[in-house]
């Protein structure tokens, strides 16, 4: 119970993400391309995204194996995004779009707006990633649709202002209509990770989903929705006037600022030449001195040199452990959790038990085939008649006493159950080798005790037991 309410809130938590994700996408791309974001194709990657993640967590794979597991599904998800978008007239396992896709000169529009659905289609996948990897505790859930509630107020806010300051008026009318599904699926996962805290309830045994529902709606709803038509206008005022003080404070600053970065970056012969204080006589025995000190030059080379290459060797020594680094943690291994190493050991018992069944009907069905050969198999099959007849062979029994047992409740198979036990006998404690008289006559016994005739009185033998 407690793995299909987690099952359930988790598919709660992907619809509350999934809805403000979606309008947001939507939103962008409506106002582009004049038509909505594919809504299969953007389950599809988010969903895709979670289950990779969950599959591999706690495994204790490489974590190079998991970052090509996850970068194959982005461009497997990303290729079906563009596909729909700009070449669904075609099959997706057709590679002339794709090739049309990169030989096909663009210009700059074209260029932004396949960055843009690469944008909203990576979005998607780090939003599937990051539930798989997120808990669903009640706070965490909270906070993700402060998330939400955050940004459908920007996105409302947005369009009215592309309506208002631009005159853009977006005729899709799908974000506003995904805040019901929002609110739906926020209040079903707030409730339900509200009901898996350990938090003392004030509820009626029995209530407590209900009540935190309804109250959670009647609150969330009320007084966000007071709030948000309330100071609307304020916000958008607000808004502007800091713009236009931040604006004007940094005003000030900008001739300070051009002045650090050109004595920074300026060129040194570039800079405005001061006044000499010496005379002409001195300056010309200046300069004459200056350019016969030839040492001074060649010192000037082997100090500049000198610092070029000691900076280029600690740009290849950080370089060289920055890549050592990163080779380390891409082939070290993940963490295995101790839960999913059990869950492996269930399925590897439950497919060895699979596995023995296969086989034991396998044996059956030769053993139909080209039936028995010798005693100890008709014994081994008498077993099995009494086992499902509900007299099962006890470990303390030798083969003539569960025999005794056998006829004693059977009284009609006496012979035929001799005859088996009798033939068993022979062989492995006489070790005598039966004729062809006597083993035909063992399997014809062996016949005869499958008939379906005897069916009522075995299942007559599950209800009174024998008495020995």
């Amino acid at each position: 119970m407690k793995s299909r309410k987690g099952s359930l809130l988790f598919l709660a938590v992907a619809g509350m993400e999934l809805s403000w994700l979606y309008a947001w996408a939507t939103f962008i791309i409506a106002s582009i391309l004049h038509r909505p974001f594919p809504l299969p194709e953007a389950i599809g990657t988010f969903a895709l995204a979670a289950l990779l993640t969950l599959v591999v967590r706690g495994s204790g794979w490489r974590v190079i194996l998991i970052l090509g597991l996850q970068v194959f599904g982005l461009l497997l998800a990303t290729s079906r995004i563009v596909h729909v978008l700009f070449y669904g007239s075609h099959p997706f396992f057709d590679q002339w779009w794709l090739l049309a896709c990169f030989r096909q000169p663009k210009d700059p529009l074209q260029w932004f707006i396949l960055v843009i659905i690469l944008f909203f289609a990576l979005l998607f996948w780090v939003g599937g990633v990051t539930l798989a990897r997120r808990s669903a505790a009640y706070l965490t859930v909270c906070t993700r649709f402060d998330l939400g509630v955050t940004a459908f107020f920007c996105l409302l806010l947005a369009k009215f202002l592309l309506l208002v300051k631009g005159g853009i008026d977006i005729q899709d009318s799908t974000p506003e209509l995904l805040l019901f599904p929002f609110f739906i699926f926020s209040l079903l996962a707030i409730g339900m990770a509200r009901n898996q805290s350990s938090a003392q309830r004030d509820f009626l045994s029995g209530y407590q989903g209900i009540g935190v529902i309804v109250t959670f709606t009647v609150v969330v709803l009320a007084f966000s929705g007071g709030l948000v038509l309330l100071f609307l206008p304020y916000l958008s005022t607000a808004a502007e006037m800091g713009y236009g003080v931040l604006r004007s404070a940094a005003a000030p600053l900008s001739p300070i600022l051009v002045a650090i970065l050109r004595f920074l970056f300026m060129h040194s012969r570039s800079r405005p030449e001061t006044a000499s204080p010496l005379s002409g006589s001195d300056e010309a025995e200046f300069v004459s001195s200056t350019e016969s000190s030839w040492w001074t030059e060649l010192f000037e080379k082997i100090f500049s040199w000198g610092f070029l290459g000691l900076g280029v060797l600690i740009a290849l020594i950080l370089c060289g452990l920055g890549m050592w680094y990163l080779f380390k943690w891409l082939f070290s291994r993940t963490t295995k959790s101790e839960k999913r190493q059990i869950q492996w050991s269930l399925i590897s018992l439950w497919a060895s038990q699979l596995w023995s069944g296969l086989i034991h009907c396998w044996n059956k069905i030769v053993r139909r085939v080209k039936g028995y050969r010798s005693a100890v198999q008709l014994y081994n099959a008498l077993l099995n008649w009494g086992r499902h007849s509900g007299l099962p062979h006890l470990l303390s029994e030798t083969p003539t006493e569960y025999g005794v047992r056998l006829r004693h409740q059977f009284p009609t198979l006496k012979r035929e159950i001799g005859l088996i036990v009798e033939a068993l006998n022979k062989e492995v404690y006489g070790e005598i080798v039966l004729d062809e008289q006597q083993f035909t006559m063992a399997k014809l016994a062996w016949r005869r005790l499958r008939s379906p005739i005897h069916w009522p009185s075995r299942f007559k033998s599950w209800f009174l037991q024998p008495g020995v």
